[in-house]
């Protein structure tokens, strides 16, 4: 009865760890993004700024270029580098959230496998197999 019980804590515990690695990866994959987003922001920006006041500037809206005034693609780059900062720190913490509740996983498969031995051996042949 132990044994089908530890069965099936260990089943349960591969589970999270499965389901907290691919939030892991999906978190992973959107700071990449966003770093990306915050690099384009910021190059965009570094070139507005050395142009002169007077100069016309454009914004792309899909296939359409529209004349827009060089103050206002500067707003909108501050913001989209400032949202994009902002993201990659809000992701950042869930991000270390997520690894910590990995680590308590694996601590506590390590801690079964430790308290049932006949479970590690089980686990080890069906892999080996």
């Amino acid at each position: 009865m132990a044994d089908e019980a530890n069965r099936a804590a260990f089943v349960e515990l591969q589970g999270r760890m499965i389901d907290t690695t691919g939030k892991i990866k999906q978190l992973q994959t959107q700071m990449r993004s966003k770093e990306g987003e915050k690099k384009r922001a910021y190059l965009t920006l570094e070139e507005l700024r050395q142009l002169p006041d007077n100069t016309n500037t454009y914004k792309t809206v899909g296939k359409v270029f529209i004349l827009e005034p060089k103050s206002l693609l500067l707003n909108e780059q501050e913001q989209k580098l400032n949202d994009s900062e902002s993201a990659i720190a809000s992701m950042q913490t869930s991000k270390e959230y997520l690894e910590k509740q990995l680590a308590e996983v694996e601590n506590n498969i390590r801690e079964l496998l430790q308290q049932d031995p006949g479970l590690a051996r089980q686990i080890l042949s069906m892999t080996v197999q």
